[in-house]
């Protein structure tokens, strides 16, 4: 394990300009002008691992540390940098500031193959290699190509119990803390699924449904389209499909499937693989099977990008004919492209608000402040998310800021911490 040096550069950031408009959600500023981008500040920390075995490549950025704590999933993929890794880091600090959550952010990323045969041992050794900050300091989850379960198989192995062992060991009794996550994340919801494989993409789909609140439309006659039909992406998708929005079209790494009428979203999640991918041989009849790309191109009100970061580019920003882009991916929009859908008055709802539920509830259950009653999760996540999605399309509307701009202005003012954090 090596400490890094610092990269010679850093994600493109938007620059102060003033642009024309082409109104696409009632009420859209005629001109919006674009603030310069917050002053970021260099991460806390930045580690690389090297596996000696299959040479992947491994990384921990620390954005934040807060109470000596740091929140962030560990991800696989093929091509994960460390300028990825501390991107996603930044994006998990302003989640956990912007939900007034007592931690910093971080972030671990793998560049392999998640489905490898020797993925999991690649996982093993990363999480051996970063002990010291996963035993004291990194409380981890699942992220894209790492399930949950799978990176609680590896912290079981390692004798650290579940992936939120570090706050976990803070407790004045461990296993009693442990014994209640535990049963949060395994509750029983309705679908047939667990509490803690939602909780985030219930919060994306409430996200969606407020930005239908705010522009004064029903579900019935909103229509989205999501890439991907993962974690995040599918239990948004069910969640949309049961608040009676018509989902027409959804992606995953095959493809995209289309129906005008709406899809039956249970019905096709039941068709997935472990990695997400929905089974094309038993497709019910009068789904339309389109190329991957055409997911963004979707004639529909709301966007949601829910597979991978980078999705929407400058190339093909101007693809997109969705009124509002809903972020279920992590940095699935570039700054670039951001700036681009603004010009044509097309808000971006950020990843670090719209899909922040996931590490918003975590922490709350970490903190005794929800139990394993899934309604009081579901209210209180419906709640704060509409609450917050109102205020950043208001703040569109009225004042020409941009969604991000306002949801980095709530990072840079978290709240203070009073004294250490306690995990009962």
């Amino acid at each position: 394990m090596t400490m890094m040096q610092e990269p010679a550069g850093s994600a493109a950031q938007v620059t102060a300009q003033t642009v024309p408009a082409v109104a696409a959600v009632p009420d859209a500023p005629a001109a919006v002008a674009l603030t310069p981008a917050i002053r970021r500040s260099e991460p806390y920390m930045r580690l690389q691992w090297t596996d000696s075995i299959t040479g992947a490549v491994g990384y921990l950025v620390v954005h934040t540390l807060r109470g000596g704590l740091a929140t962030g999933g560990t991800r696989m993929r093929s091509g994960c940098t460390v300028t990825e890794v501390e991107d996603l880091a930044r994006g998990m600090a302003n989640k956990t500031a912007t939900f007034d959550l007592p931690i910093g952010g971080a972030k671990g990323g793998i560049d392999f193959d998640p489905k490898d045969p020797r993925a999991v041992e690649v996982l093993e050794r990363f999480c051996e290699a970063m002990r010291p900050w996963i035993d004291s300091h990194w409380v981890t989850a699942e992220d894209l190509g790492v399930p949950q379960h799978l990176i609680d198989e590896v912290f079981e192995k390692l004798g650290l119990g579940q992936s939120y062992h570090a706050a976990i060991r803070r407790a004045d009794d461990p296993a009693a803390t442990l014994e209640r996550v535990r049963r949060g994340l395994n509750a029983a919801v309705e679908g047939g699924f667990l509490l803690g494989d939602v909780i985030g993409g219930y919060g994306v789909a409430h996200a969606c449904l407020a930005a239908a609140v705010w522009w004064g439309q029903v579900p019935a006659v909103t229509t989205v389209a999501i890439q991907g039909v993962g974690t995040m992406g599918g239990s948004a998708a069910y969640y949309l499909h049961e608040a009676g929005m018509k989902v027409t079209t959804v992606a995953d790494a095959a493809g995209t499937l289309h129906c005008a009428e709406g899809l039956d979203i249970p019905a096709l999640l039941d068709l997935r693989d472990g990695y997400g991918e929905i089974d094309r041989s038993r497709l019910p009849a009068g789904i339309e099977q389109l190329p991957r790309a055409a997911i963004l191109s979707a004639e529909v009100d709301i966007l949601v990008p829910a597979a991978i970061s980078y999705a929407i580019t400058p190339d093909n920003s101007f693809d997109v004919r969705a009124r509002v882009i809903v972020e279920a991916a992590n940095a699935a929009t570039t700054p670039e492209a951001e700036a681009m859908l603004a010009a044509r008055g097309v808000p971006v709802l950020p990843d670090f608000v719209a899909n922040a539920g996931a590490v918003a509830w975590a922490w709350w259950l970490l903190l005794g402040e929800v139990d394993d009653t899934p309604q009081n999760s579901f209210d209180r996540l419906r709640t704060i998310m509409h609450t917050k999605v109102a205020l950043l399309l208001a703040a569109w509307a009225d004042q020409s800021v941009t969604p991000r701009d306002t949801g980095h202005r709530w990072a840079d003012e978290p709240s203070p911490l009073l004294g250490a954090v306690v995990i009962p």
